[in-house]
């Protein structure tokens, strides 16, 4: 029985790759490093620091100092943050609002799975934050994906046993970890490709025909 119901948000709620693709490319060139959309499509659910050690692997200068490697993954926030500024409930489709409202009125409990430390601003744009009952983010874990910590922290959230709780993502990393976190999961969009979830979404409203 499924009682609660954590979401991605990149992905999943609303589409911020490209600015996550334009910030990292950004500062990626202001060190020399090549980085395309192959590397960045390898970023998907992992945390900052474990982006940029990912971008890094490229890096051909001088050792770069644990201070050096802060200064560049604050870089390229502040670069994504200006660009997330430019968001507003235009950017969250008619489908995903019905869906959670839906979920809501039929009794789950909703909370909100992201490794990103800027989910709460991105959900303030868009107007979703009250559309959740808990957040877990980038804020308050240590452990990226496939890693389930964000997930067993939004399952604490909201008191709930993490075998009642289903997972959407994206993302194979997500997937990994909602499994590895003993919880029932959902792929969408590429994740679906992986074959490892209990569910495929083509679209989110989908949820709506076995959450009853």
């Amino acid at each position: 029985m499924i009682e609660s119901i954590i979401f991605d948000l990149d992905g999943v709620l609303v589409f911020t790759d490209k600015f996550h693709y334009q910030a990292w490319k950004q500062m990626a060139d202001s060190i020399g490093v090549y980085f395309d959309e192959e590397i960045n499509n390898r970023l998907r659910g992992v945390s900052r620091m474990d982006s940029l050690e990912i971008i890094l692997e490229r890096y051909e200068g001088e050792p770069l100092s644990d201070e050096r490697k802060l200064e560049l993954a604050a870089e390229k926030n502040e670069i994504y943050r200006g660009l997330l500024s430019t968001m507003t409930p235009d950017d969250v489709s008619t489908n995903v609002r019905e869906t959670l409202k839906a979920l809501h009125e039929r009794g789950y409990k909703l909370s909100l799975g992201s490794s990103s430390k800027n989910a709460r601003y991105i959900l303030e744009r868009v107007d979703l934050l009250d559309a959740f009952d808990a957040i877990s983010d980038g804020n308050n874990i240590s452990r990226s994906k496939p890693d389930p910590e964000v997930f067993l922290k939004a399952a604490g959230f909201l008191g709930s046993d993490p075998r009642y709780c289903l997972v959407v993502e994206d993302a194979e990393a997500g997937i990994d970890a909602a499994i590895s976190g003993g919880m029932h999961s959902a792929a969408i969009g590429d994740a679906v490709n992986c074959k490892k979830a209990e569910k495929e979404l083509q679209k989110l409203s989908d949820l709506l025909d076995f959450c009853l």
